[in-house]
């Protein structure tokens, strides 16, 4: 009696193993399948290279900054993308900043700005805020950015299928948002005295005309509400731009109308 119990005994620890190192091969398969494709990065491969310094700031020009952001993107849409020693980042960026250039974005999730330029800490300054429109906060933030840190280049970056522009075109009213909607209509407006076709947020084509004309509204704020802003472009120390974030490519297609 007690053998026949001493061998079922037996017999289940096998089962159990058996069904152990079953599970165990799975995870492991399933492990090996979520890396397939990856590559595994030396750690001499991972960029040491530190923040930008107040010298090296100095010596690029506002082209030079543009091409960089325009590099930047590129890099981003191919998935050619750097991996940085952020550790050494952070620290580096501890005692100071002397970022390249300054982004008006909207808040939209979709849109990780320091990503879709490819650049990393203390490369930027970004203000983030719905519709990516421009009041006297953002105003100052950029006057720091530019006249006191050094930024070489203030991009005004809109995007694709913008709530706040749909809100805009449509009228909604709720609560605070009322306030900053109405900081797009002008948008709107001009759009809508040359646009053909239905004039609603159903239309995906004026809603992207809408997002075109509020980031040339943005821009031409910025040139008229600060002196600053205009004295330094004017001096050629400062590029103020304007771009489109593609949200299906990534691609950010860039314009400026003075």
């Amino acid at each position: 009696m007690k053998k026949k119990a001493l061998l079922g005994l037996l017999s289940l620890c096998l089962v159990l193993v058996s069904t152990s190192c079953k599970d165990k091969a799975k995870v492991e398969e399933k492990t090996a399948a979520a890396v397939e494709g990856t590559v595994q990065i030396p750690e001499a491969e991972v960029l040491t290279n530190t923040v930008l310094t107040a010298a090296e700031q100095a010596a690029l020009t506002p082209a030079d900054v543009l091409n960089l952001l325009k590099e930047g993107n590129k890099e981003f849409t191919e998935d050619n993308l750097t991996v940085r020693n952020n550790t050494q980042r952070v620290r580096d960026a501890a005692t100071g900043q002397f970022p390249k250039a300054a982004i008006l974005s909207c808040l939209d999730s979709r849109v990780p700005v320091e990503d879709v330029f490819h650049r990393g800490i203390g490369d930027l300054f970004v203000a983030r805020i719905a519709g990516n429109i421009v009041n006297e906060d953002v105003l100052g933030s950029f006057e720091f950015a530019t006249k006191v840190s050094g930024a070489k280049v203030i991009v005004v970056l809109g995007h694709e299928y913008c709530g706040a522009v749909m809100s805009a075109i449509d009228d909604v009213k709720l609560g605070n948002i009322t306030a900053l909607l109405a900081k797009i209509k002008p948008a709107v407006a001009s759009a809508g005295k040359t646009f053909e076709g239905e004039k609603t947020a159903a239309n995906p084509a004026f809603v992207e005309a809408v997002c075109d004309h509020n980031v040339e509204l943005a821009i031409e704020q910025l040139r008229t509400k600060s002196p600053i802003l205009k004295e330094m472009e004017d001096k050629g120390e400062l590029l103020i731009v304007g771009g489109v974030y593609d949200m299906k490519t990534g691609k950010v297609n860039f314009f400026d109308k003075k």
